[in-house]
């Protein structure tokens, strides 16, 4: 039996547990990303079991989506899984690299715009490991909708106030937690 793959590499199969991105048609309307732990192939709505985690505009999220879908299906394709796109409506997307998004999108959320370039470095300068320990220990403090303190300003002032020099950038992690 061959797996069937929705989004950003979501099998359902594998796990129920996923993240969705709502991207609504309406231009002024913002992009909300869930998280979810159930599915059902013929009805994807948005219900109360559903954990709303953030809410963005679409300005902001068209600053970066293409860099995450670029960064997510470069991982893909070396996978040997099929590639993605977020779309104007649903997209879901695999657990693990929902728990990555999160954490650029959290960075960002409350920072300007224009820090959005730096975010994507320094977020592209970590591993995918370092990324989920970032997910874990900020939603477990502050992943709510409107939690929008502790870990959650560690990640803006990490990926958005710090200048990146690509010559000399071992790790974005081992420079916060004061390793060589």
């Amino acid at each position: 039996m061959s797996n069937t793959y929705y989004g950003f590499g979501y099998d359902p199969k594998e796990s129920e547990n996923h993240f969705y991105v709502v991207v609504p048609k309406e231009a002024t309307a913002e992009v909300e990303i869930y998280e979810r732990f159930h599915w059902d192939i013929d009805e994807q709505k948005i219900t109360s079991k559903d954990i709303l985690k953030l809410r963005m505009s679409r300005y902001k999220w068209s600053k970066l989506s293409n860099d995450v879908a670029a960064e997510f299906n470069a991982r893909l394709k070396a996978d040997k899984k099929p590639t993605g796109r977020f779309i104007v409506g649903e997209t879901p997307v695999e657990k693990l690299f929902g728990k990555e998004l999160m954490v650029l999108l959290w960075g960002v959320e409350n920072n300007d715009p224009a820090g959005i370039p730096t975010a994507i470095r320094n977020w592209k300068g970590l591993q995918p490991e370092e990324r989920w320990w970032l997910y874990t220990m900020t939603n477990a403090s502050t992943g709510k909708i409107n939690d929008k303190r502790g870990w959650r300003m560690a990640l803006r002032y990490a990926l958005c106030e710090n200048p990146v020099d690509e010559s000399n950038q071992i790790s974005l992690f081992t420079d916060l937690m004061g390793g060589e």
